[in-house]
């Protein structure tokens, strides 16, 4: 394919490029056209005539796919690819490639910013100290409750692909026991890792079997200080049941950076659970993290151009 006659569309670049990053390297291979955000409706009719097309969020389903007859190549400017109907892409023979690792340190990074939060209690004593009860305090030092330690600890890690293992690495580097669970080397039953587990991540991917991973039975079995990070997907989670876990003392904290609806709704359960920390999806939002989405976005293109498709997820 002539570059000069390749039409390139982004149907939401603003998240992983709010403006901070080029997006040069893509335009040098096309006719590009950049649109920050697309609503649903929206999709069809701006990647009318494109042969390239890329998203992050934004929804590409059969009917979309066969709506667009010059359609040659999907880029999914994540790792996920759940947006696009990837079936429906293989039949008409479009590749759809994907950003993969590129967040790994970023997201080991998150688990261990909710960890230390919860251990250390950053937030609430900041909270505290200016609130005036450092200026009040008779002691040099004070605490709000007891403050805990990594080492010795036992840290799940549900999913030990790329981001769970890098976890794990970190997890060993604080002197913590890393109980690892991989569906296709299951080195520990998955119940028995949240019974043990102090710490619990989970990085798997979301599927009909992991779909409410963490429910009200596992989450009755773990220890009452045990707490629950999920940085993967927000279904792994029964919303429900974690809330009423932690408003109950099941166990003692949760550190989300995902929910089952982003953004959520304003009833979810977890937005008002007690000691539940949460972050707005962004653990693989650093700048680093984010120019080497863009970066591998732009030589996925640049690769499928020249004939050689690279990180194809549909073949």
């Amino acid at each position: 394919m002539s570059k000069s006659k390749t039409t390139i569309v982004i149907l939401d670049a603003y998240t992983g490029n709010p403006g901070d990053l080029s997006w040069d390297g893509l335009a040098e291979l096309g006719s590009l056209t950049v649109h920050e955000r697309s609503a649903p409706e929206q999709v069809a009719e701006r990647c009318a005539g494109a042969q390239v097309v890329l998203t992050n969020k934004s929804q590409l389903p059969a009917e979309v796919i066969a709506a667009l007859p010059e359609l040659q190549y999907i880029g999914v400017m994540a790792t996920g690819t759940n947006v696009v109907d990837l079936a429906a892409a293989a039949e008409r023979g479009i590749p759809v490639c994907n950003v993969p690792a590129y967040s790994t340190d970023s997201v080991a990074q998150m688990v261990f910013a909710h960890i230390l939060n919860f251990t250390q209690q950053v937030a609430a004593h900041d909270a505290a100290v200016k609130n005036g009860d450092w200026v009040s305090c008779p002691d040099f030092a004070f605490t709000l409750s007891p403050l805990a330690e990594l080492r010795g600890k036992k840290l799940g890690v549900i999913g030990t692909g790329r981001i769970g293992s890098q976890v794990a690495e970190v997890g060993r580097a604080f002197g913590m026991e890393v109980l690892g669970y991989s569906r296709s080397k299951p080195d520990h039953a998955i119940d028995d890792i949240f019974a043990q587990s102090d710490y619990l991540t989970l990085h798997c991917p979301l599927t009909e079997e992991t779909r409410h991973l963490v429910n009200a039975e596992r989450l009755a079995t773990m220890k009452s200080t045990a707490f629950v990070v999920n940085t993967g997907r927000g279904p792994l989670v029964d919303e429900a049941a974690l809330a009423h876990a932690l408003n109950t003392g099941v166990i003692a904290g949760a550190g989300l950076d995902v929910l089952s609806s982003e953004p959520p709704t304003a009833d979810n359960p977890l937005l008002a659970a007690k000691n539940c920390s949460i972050t707005p999806h962004n653990a693989w939002a650093t700048f680093a993290a984010r120019e080497r989405l863009v970066n591998t976005s732009i030589d996925n293109v640049r690769a499928f151009l020249a004939g050689s498709p690279v990180n194809v997820v549909n073949r």
